[in-house]
């Protein structure tokens, strides 16, 4: 039995959801981004975006919480990329607390996703992960994602530029 539950996101959860966001991506990315980037990554920044997809649904989030506290979340709809079917999902973003890494929680959120988008008709579903974070890639593989080999694409992150590369798998 887990000591944590995954529910959807409330509004009340938009300023944890976005310190989450901004503790797990300064973890994942050092190494992989300046320390300037990484001091951008303020959870203020963020609350005004999670406050409006959780409003509005866009993507779809939901939190992992544990004795009431948020350690984690997932933000799930509709692929954004253009071409796709519309039988097609993407996982937007899914993060949880360093001190949470290895506990499950992941796992959790991920279920929480897959269950979702089957919901929505979805049979497949992609996730865009930087090349060089090792962790994020190693989950995705496996949980059964594979790379799409011809999908590598470079985004800015702040005034720095990251490779990408797409993984998809069945939902």
């Amino acid at each position: 039995m887990s000591d944590y539950e995954v529910r959807p996101a409330e509004m009340s959860d938009a300023k944890a959801v976005a310190e989450v966001h901004a503790a797990a991506a300064r973890a994942a990315y050092e190494g992989i981004l300046p320390e300037a980037e990484l001091d951008a990554l303020a959870p203020v920044t963020r609350e005004a975006k999670w406050r409006e997809a959780i409003e509005f649904a866009e993507p779809q989030v939901h939190v992992a919480t544990r004795g009431g506290k948020v350690v984690g979340f997932v933000g799930f709809d509709r692929s954004r990329d253009p071409k796709t079917k519309s039988t097609t999902g993407e996982i937007w973003s899914i993060y949880v607390l360093p001190e949470h890494w290895d506990k499950g929680v992941g796992v959790l959120l991920w279920d929480a996703a897959r269950d979702g988008l089957e919901e929505e008709g979805c049979t497949e579903v992609t996730v865009w992960v930087p090349i060089r974070n090792e962790r994020a890639l190693r989950f995705h593989e496996l949980a059964a994602f594979k790379r799409d080999m011809k999908t590598l694409k470079t985004t800015a992150v702040g005034s720095v530029k990251i490779e990408e590369i797409r993984l998809k798998r069945a939902v």
